[in-house]
């Protein structure tokens, strides 16, 4: 387990001139794209834009470059010590493996939708030539494939506000005391609210660009699972997400190490720990090796959890639920895939996914350990009322999570509209339910 790649300081002042150079160029970049993908303004509704003006496209490339410049300047901030930018943290950019893997899922992801949307929208034209022939061409599927990648804007934007905005509700009692730290760059994501916001975003640009939602979910939502996939090895890296404690005879366990054992990819120790560990150093309840089993009090054969970890510098083994997820995800994936094949109407696809991975996401959750993602037990103390946590305790397999209450949701809707779609697929081909006699 890699928390950390590699970390990059800036305490030279040919490192922090390089730095600088390389977010100037960054800006200007993201404003050359602003400039070269500017779109005109439509002669009627439906027919292609006019080419843009120079005042559109001067206009795209200086919205474009403001928000690249703030981004930039808040990322340098961070990086530069204070002798370097004013307020500087001088933390340097450390590289995490599970930004690299999440990145990796999602560029990984965007590209695969946007080659099935080429596929799915193929439409043939011929073309003649100036010699009297011509050719076939697909006039419709590259304008779909470069939507997609627009719309990969839109869903990272949504994704990262509702995953953003879901752990801040499900830890709502920790910001109650500052609201402020809200925005701060410490904290975490939750995938279940990335999923909503990215499809709420999906949604809007569906509809802005008059694309039909439910076929371009069919598409899209096979490789959620495969970006899913790869960020689930991320997780794994930071060992976040981790599972419970498992009895000292499981096959297949993991520890998690701290500060005093994480290394990067170099071998030199990374001084971070891996976020189970960091949880269960301060984790005050027992645990008897031998079964895993968790107690609330001192008992014969039981140690303290947080006294454990620090002495042996690693977790206790736990169940490495990340590795589940991630088979499960790319085993969804390649079914789906192959499901498309057999689709009847649109959205057939996009909710066998919302039940597959209702189903997926309840087990996994089954064998799940941080009580930091949020469970019913929490949420009761959180609202004063300590006698129903007391009979909801943190180890009870009735004690459902955050995750779990939403995956019931998600499996309802996905089952109704399955239901209705196939309902009116019937209703269409003439083998709807016979009227009742008069």
């Amino acid at each position: 387990m890699l928390p950390v790649l590699v970390h990059f300081t800036f305490t030279a002042l040919w490192s922090q001139v390089l730095l600088y150079a390389v977010a100037l160029a960054a800006v200007a970049y993201i404003s050359y794209n602003g400039w070269r993908n500017a779109e005109g303004t439509p002669k009627a509704p439906g027919e292609k834009p006019a080419p843009p003006t120079s005042e559109q496209r001067m206009s795209r490339a200086l919205g474009y470059g403001a928000i690249a410049a703030l981004l930039a300047w808040f990322g340098l901030r961070y990086a530069l010590p204070s002798s370097a930018i004013p307020d500087g943290k001088g933390e340097g950019i450390p590289v995490h493996t599970y930004g690299v893997l999440l990145a990796s899922g999602f560029i990984t992801a965007v590209s695969v939708a946007s080659r099935l949307a080429q596929e799915e929208w193929r439409k043939l034209a011929w073309v003649p030539d100036a010699q009297g022939g011509g050719r076939w061409v697909d006039v419709e599927g590259p304008r779909k494939r470069e939507a997609v990648m627009d719309l990969a804007f839109y869903v990272l934007v949504g994704g990262l506000v509702g995953s953003r905005v879901l752990f801040v509700l499900v830890n709502w009692k920790d910001y109650a005391r500052d609201w402020t730290q809200v925005l701060s760059l410490g904290g975490g994501l939750v995938f279940y609210g990335g999923l909503i916001g990215a499809a709420l975003a999906a949604y809007y640009f569906a509809r802005k660009n008059d694309m039909d939602f439910l076929r371009l979910a069919d598409l899209a939502i096979p490789t959620v699972s495969l970006g899913q996939c790869l960020g689930r090895l991320g997780c794994f890296s930071a060992g976040c997400c981790w599972g419970d404690v498992a009895s000292a005879g499981s096959r297949f366990m993991a520890h998690f190490p701290g500060s005093g054992l994480a290394k990067d990819i170099f071998g030199r120790l990374g001084g971070t720990s891996s976020l189970a560990f960091q949880s269960q150093a301060q984790d005050a309840r027992y645990v008897v090796e031998a079964t895993g089993e968790i107690l609330h009090h001192a008992a014969p054969g039981a140690v303290r959890i947080s006294e454990w970890v620090t002495q042996h510098g690693t977790t206790l083994p736990v169940f490495p639920t990340q590795i589940y997820e991630s088979v499960g995800q790319l085993v969804l994936f390649l079914v789906l895939l192959y499901a498309r094949r057999f689709r009847r109407f649109h959205g057939q696809i996009f909710a066998l996914w919302l039940m597959c991975y209702a189903v997926l996401r309840t087990s996994v959750e089954l064998f799940r350990g941080d009580t930091e993602r949020g469970t019913l037990h929490g949420l009761l103390q959180s609202l004063g009322a300590s006698g129903l946590a007391d009979a909801v305790p943190l180890e009870a397999w009735f004690n459902i999570s955050t995750s779990q209450f939403i995956s019931l949701c998600m499996f309802t809707f996905g089952a109704t509209l399955l239901y209705r779609r196939i309902r009116r697929a019937g209703e269409a081909a003439g083998v709807g339910p016979t009227p009742s006699p008069a």
